[in-house]
């Protein structure tokens, strides 16, 4: 069974900057199209950013220039980094299969805030 797991979240302020990780067990992540998802409160979830098996990334407009996805195959990971933060960047963030996702994980909360 796959379980994924992100991690990196935090209280920032605006313009600060963090770094999300994704793991999973269960799954190669280097094998599968990886998008990471974020849901702020009240709103459904929306996609962030992905990359592909090939490492091609394509991102939402809203955080084109300020996040930027990467992955790691060796260590099984998949990362967002996350840069000038915006009050509306707060949301718990997950990451997911692209299309076909998996069982979500608990995600990870992003909370900015001065």
């Amino acid at each position: 069974q796959v379980q994924l797991v992100e991690s990196g979240g935090g209280l920032v302020q605006p313009g600060g900057s963090l770094r999300l990780s994704c793991t999973g067990s269960g799954v190669n992540l280097s094998s599968v199209d990886m998008g990471w998802y974020r849901q702020a409160p009240g709103k459904q979830r929306e996609f962030v950013a992905l990359i592909t098996v090939r490492g091609r990334a394509n991102y939402a407009d809203s955080v084109k220039g300020r996040f930027t996805i990467s992955r790691d195959n060796a260590e099984n990971r998949v990362y967002l980094e996350i840069n000038s933060l915006r009050f509306e960047d707060t949301a718990v963030y997950y990451c997911n299969r692209v299309l076909q996702t998996f069982a979500w994980g608990q995600g990870t909360q992003v909370t900015v805030s001065s």
